[in-house]
């Protein structure tokens, strides 16, 4: 939602103009305690689970061209989730805003039905995206006449039958006029919102009531409008009363400036949006100058006034700041093209890449039907940007989940206008803001032949667009880098489809410990159809393992597992993602060693055998654990033992459970709990490798 300190509507942004950066950042340091707190009862996601953490924003987009997308775009893309536009009752009129003041709680828009709602996220559920819903739950409408909402629903400004009357708003009831005065922000209006009272426990259970009917239609997760509007305490009262609140993913609107109000009081709820992240880099990319965004550490939490990595959502624009100036937009072009470019391929915050539509008055909505029905959006029509479909953007997202948590390493810049960082051994990415030129990059990927996705995907035969790029065994490389152009090669992307997923044959197995009759894979390759349900048969590949091979086809494999008699087992139906010549599923966990040649001895039966890889090189190793959904050890765990040179191992009886969740520590305070998510693995021998599980005995 627009916040009026930046962001309301555009003829406002003149009253809005009091940016000042903090120049200290209060720092959350509590590893060891949100370790015992994710060890017990989890919280909601403090950052987006990688590797899929990227969410495409579908602004103003109907419920019906979004499951069209998810099928064809967002889901082969990598795309982790995607935020719809707000689904709830609003006031009438073709403006962009009308979305932003609601009437009612009934998920009736002019974006499409309930129905509609419900089966775009059964469609992208199938197409392994997740969906967050932006929910407006400070304020209700800003019409002082009252009127009647899109699904009927009549109203005053202060009087929403069924929901809300006169004593459930704030008092003050006039817009704020000084935003250093906490009280003021937090409970006079917003340009002229109505302000419900959030401290009151009906409102916040009305609220809950709202969040927890979207969450029973299947949503993953809320992106938070206008939060710094909302006292830190009424925040948490609502979220609260949340149904299923440990598998939310929350990302909150909380705009930082020169205010008493800082994002740091929001930070226990979920994400909030870095906004100083996109300021800097219009200065950057604007500027011609993008050098400095990687000197030193880099652009991220060591710079004064950005959220710590955990906590920061980030992005190049917004629908508010696409029409406010404060940041870079569709209209940069190249500009911001390569904006987005460096936000995928940098590691800092869980990025959101917006997609929306053009347009020359800063109030204009998208394009309606006759009857005020906004029109399936179609890429290339009606001013359709498709940003989360151009390919420079697109295949980044690949190139962010296959590099999803490596370092940024071999660092190179011109001194102005050029940079160029590689992810650990997965991916390299070169920027230029200005003229085009060649030379020799130093990286640190493997040998091989590779294809640049700003331009095109491998094929069978070489790289759908551009040149392919040879690595040498030293990982260098010779490239030309064009005017206003970018480069990336990351290691599923070689020429060819040397490691292209599902460019070859992929063999899947499924761990036997559920005990089933019979197992089937259901399926589909890429964008194709899906198998007939309940699939193809699986057959027994070793003890403890059915095996099915998926033939060759486009890049990506979904897949579902079932007893071909109604069990299933789909992930809560986000459903696996398999990639590679091998991948096996275990536990929900997911690994790429053939667990039928990985050793030579038979784990023990009901047992998990868990090796950690020492890379750390800490002085002790301890494997803190939960069997099935039972109790967890008492932290810090229990010592793990030397099994060969770079492992340590542990026994762990499963007595009928199918895995185990775990973390590991040094016992002196160090934790790897894969970024609070914590490690899953499934029956026999499991290894964990720089925050990587998979199946097999590394000792063997």
């Amino acid at each position: 939602m627009p916040a009026p300190d930046e962001d309301v509507a555009v003829h406002l942004s003149s009253r809005r103009k009091r940016f000042q950066f903090l120049a200290t950042l209060v720092l959350l340091a509590f590893v060891g305690t949100l370790m015992i707190s994710t060890a017990s009862a989890r919280p909601a996601e403090a950052a987006a689970p990688g590797p899929k953490d990227a969410t495409a924003v579908m602004f103003s987009w109907t419920w019906n061209a979004i499951a069209r997308e998810c099928t064809e775009n967002l889901g082969p893309a990598g795309y982790g989730y995607v935020q719809t536009s707000p689904p709830q009752e609003h006031v009438q009129g073709e403006q962009w805003w009308t979305h932003y003041q609601p009437v009612s709680y009934k998920v009736e828009s002019r974006l499409g039905t309930r129905a509609e709602y419900k089966n775009m996220i059964d469609t992208c559920h199938a197409a392994g995206v997740k969906v967050i819903a932006d929910a407006v739950i400070n304020h209700m409408s800003g019409k002082s006449a009252g009127g009647t909402g899109w699904a009927g629903t009549t109203f005053q400004h202060y009087e929403y039958p069924g929901n809300y009357q006169g004593q459930d708003f704030h008092s003050c009831r006039r817009d704020i006029a000084n935003y250093q005065n906490r009280w003021e922000v937090q409970e006079c209006n917003l340009v002229n919102l109505s302000d419900l009272n959030t401290s009151s426990p009906y409102v916040q259970g009305r609220i809950a009531g709202y969040l927890n009917d979207l969450v029973s239609l299947g949503v993953d997760g809320f992106r938070i409008d206008a939060v710094k509007h909302i006292a830190a305490s009424d925040m948490q009262g609502i979220l609260s009363k949340v149904n299923d609140r440990a598998r939310l993913y929350m990302v909150q609107e909380v705009i930082r400036a020169n205010e008493p109000i800082q994002p740091e009081e929001y930070t226990s709820n979920g994400d909030i949006h870095e906004f100083a992240y996109a300021r800097k880099l219009k200065e950057a990319f604007n500027g011609g100058n993008i050098n400095w965004l990687i000197s030193g550490t880099g652009i991220g939490p060591s710079w004064a006034g950005f959220l710590p990595n955990q906590n920061a959502a980030v992005f190049v624009d917004n629908h508010d700041t696409e029409r406010n100036g404060e940041t870079l937009t569709y209209k940069d072009g190249a500009n911001y093209d390569l904006a987005q470019i460096f936000t995928l391929a940098w590691n800092y915050g869980s990025p959101s890449i917006h997609s929306g539509y053009s347009f020359s008055n800063n109030e204009t909505g998208p394009a309606v039907e006759a009857n005020g029905e906004v029109i399936n959006p179609v890429c290339g029509q009606n001013g359709w940007t498709c940003k989360h479909a151009q390919t420079s953007i697109e295949n980044m997202v690949g190139f962010r989940t296959t590099s999803y948590g490596t370092p940024v390493v071999n660092k190179w810049d011109n001194g102005s206008n050029a940079l160029a960082f590689g992810r650990g051994d997965k991916g390299f990415v070169a920027i230029n803001r200005g003229s085009a030129f060649t030379r020799t990059f130093q990286s640190s990927l493997p040998a091989g032949r590779y294809c640049n996705v700003v331009a095109g995907l491998p094929t069978s035969t070489g790289c759908s667009a551009g040149e392919v790029v040879t690595v040498d065994a030293a990982g260098s490389f010779q490239a030309t880098v064009g005017q206003n152009a970018a480069l990336a090669l990351h290691v599923n992307a070689k020429a060819g489809g040397q490691t292209q997923p599902g460019a070859g044959n992929l063999k899947v197995y499924y761990s036997t410990a559920k005990g089933w009759s019979d197992y089937k894979v259901h399926y589909r390759v890429g964008t194709g159809a899906w198998t007939t349900a309940p699939g193809a048969t699986m057959t027994a590949a070793c003890p403890g393992w059915v095996a099915h091979t998926i033939p060759a086809g486009s890049p990506g494999t979904t897949a579902a597992f079932n007893n071909g008699s109604g069990t299933w087992d789909n992930i809560n139906t986000n459903n696996y993602a398999l990639a590679g010549e091998v991948t096996t599923v275990s536990g929900s966990g997911i690994g790429h060693a053939d667990p039928c040649t990985a050793s030579t001895t038979p784990a023990p039966a009901d047992t998990t055998v868990l090796f950690y890889s020492t890379n750390k090189n800490w002085a002790a190793y301890n494997a803190h654990y939960q069997v099935g959904s039972g109790a967890w050890t008492t932290a810090p765990g229990v010592a793990m033992n030397t099994a060969c040179p770079g492992w340590v191992s542990i026994s762990i009886p499963l007595n009928g459970a199918s895995g185990i969740t775990a973390a590991f520590n040094n016992a002196a305070g160090a934790w790897d709990n894969n970024g609070t998510n914590n490690y899953v693995a499934g029956l026999g021998y499991q290894q964990v490798k720089e925050g990587i599980v998979s199946t097999g005995n590394p000792c063997s």
